[in-house]
C-alpha cells in the first residue's frame, strides 16, 4: 500500500526519518509553511524559510526517495505581529506560483483575533484570485466555534468547498466539515489532537468519503510514521481496504491534485536517485557512501551535476 503524508513540516525533521518513511510506503509528502517554534523578527527570515520549502527540502526529499510538496502562507500565530505580517503578505504572492505549491497554507485562526481574521482574509483573496486550492489550520482553543468561522469566512470570500482543505479536526468538528461540502483532514499526534484509535472509530462512524490523515510531525512531539500506522490500525480493526486506500493516499490526491501541481506520475514513474547532484553547491551526503540509481538501459555517466 502507498501512503501520501499531506500535512509534515520535514524541514524540522531528518533524513533518518525520510529514509523510515520512504521504506513504510510513503511516495509523497506536503509541508505546510508554519512557524519555527519563535516568533520571527523579520520579513527576511520568511524570505529565508519560504525558500527552503521551495527549494532545499524539495530538493532533499527527492534524494531519499520522496516527492516533496508545500503549501504557502502566513500562519495564524504570526499573524499577529501586524507590521510583520503586511510585509510577509507582500512577498506571498512570489512564492505561490512556484513549481510544486500546491495551496495557500496552513491559514486561519489561532486566537481568533482581529489581526488573524485581517490576514485569513487577505490570504483567501489571493488564492481566489490565483484560482488556488485552500489549507485550513483550525485553531487549538475553542475548535469547533473556530472551525465553524473559517468556513463561513472562506464561503464568504468566495471560495468553493471542494477547493478548501479544513485540517486538525476531531469528533466534534468532523461533520459540519462533511455536511458543508468542505475536505476534511485529521492529524495524529501521539499525546493531543486525534490518537489513531480514534481515527479508526472516525472512519467506521463516517466513512471514507473527502476524510483523510495527516501526521502533521513538527519539532515537537510527533511521528512522521503516523500515516501508515494507522492505515495498518485500520485494517486490523476490519475498515475495508478501499476506505483505507482513500484516506491514507487516495483522497489527498484528489484534493491536492485539482492544483495540477501534484500528479500520481510523480512517484510511479519518478527519476532516479543520484546523491552525487548538487544543490546550489550542497549534497545531502554526509560521508556515507551516496545512493545512485540507473535508468534501465541507460549508463551512468552522472558526476557532479548542480541544480539551481
Amino acid at each position: 500500500m502507498r501512503f501520501i503524508d499531506p500535512h509534515i513540516h520535514m524541514s524540522a525533521r531528518t533524513t533518518d526519518d525520510y529514509e523510515r518513511m520512504a521504506a513504510a510506503g510513503i511516495v509523497a509528502v506536503i509541508e505546510p509553511a508554519f512557524w519555527l517554534g519563535q516568533p520571527r523578527t523579520n520579513v527576511g527570515s520568511y524570505i529565508d524559510y519560504l525558500s527552503n520549502l521551495v527549494g532545499w527540502e524539495r530538493f532533499r526529499a527527492a534524494q531519499f526517495g520522496i516527492r516533496h510538496y508545500c503549501t504557502i502562507g502566513l500562519n495564524s500565530k504570526e499573524a499577529n505581529n501586524e507590521a510583520l505580517a503586511e510585509a510577509v503578505l507582500d512577498i506571498l504572492p512570489r512564492y505561490l506560483l512556484k513549481e510544486g505549491v500546491v495551496a495557500v497554507g496552513e491559514i486561519g485562526y489561532d486566537d481568533q483575533t482581529p489581526a488573524e481574521d485581517h490576514a485569513y482574509r487577505a490570504q483567501l483573496r489571493m488564492a481566489r484570485e490565483l484560482d488556488m486550492l485552500v489549507q485550513i489550520h483550525t485553531p487549538h482553543r475553542d475548535k469547533k466555534s473556530g472551525t465553524l468561522r473559517s468556513m463561513e469566512v472562506a464561503l464568504e470570500m468566495g471560495l468553493a468547498p471542494q477547493h478548501v482543505i479544513v485540517d486538525h479536526n476531531n469528533e466534534e468538528t468532523v461533520r459540519d466539515v462533511l455536511e458543508r461540502g468542505f475536505w476534511a483532514a485529521f492529524t495524529l499526534y501521539p499525546q493531543t489532537k486525534m490518537g489513531n484509535e480514534r481515527m479508526v472509530e472516525v472512519a467506521r462512524r463516517f466513512g471514507s468519503e473527502r476524510i483523510f490523515i495527516d501526521s502533521s510531525a513538527d519539532w515537537g512531539v510527533s511521528d512522521p510514521l503516523a500515516v501508515p500506522k494507522t492505515a495498518r490500525l485500520m485494517l486490523e480493526r476490519g475498515i475495508a481496504r478501499a476506505d483505507v486506500e482513500a484516506i491514507c493516499y487516495g483522497n489527498a490526491l484528489l484534493v491536492f491534485g485539482q492544483s495540477g501541481q501534484m500528479k500520481e506520475e510523480h512517484w510511479l514513474s519518478p527519476p532516479p536517485v543520484d546523491q552525487r547532484v548538487l544543490f546550489e553547491g550542497n549534497s545531502v551526503l554526509r560521508g556515507q557512501q551516496p545512493r545512485v540509481e540507473e535508468l534501465p538501459g541507460i549508463p551512468d555517466h552522472t558526476d557532479g551535476i548542480v541544480i539551481k
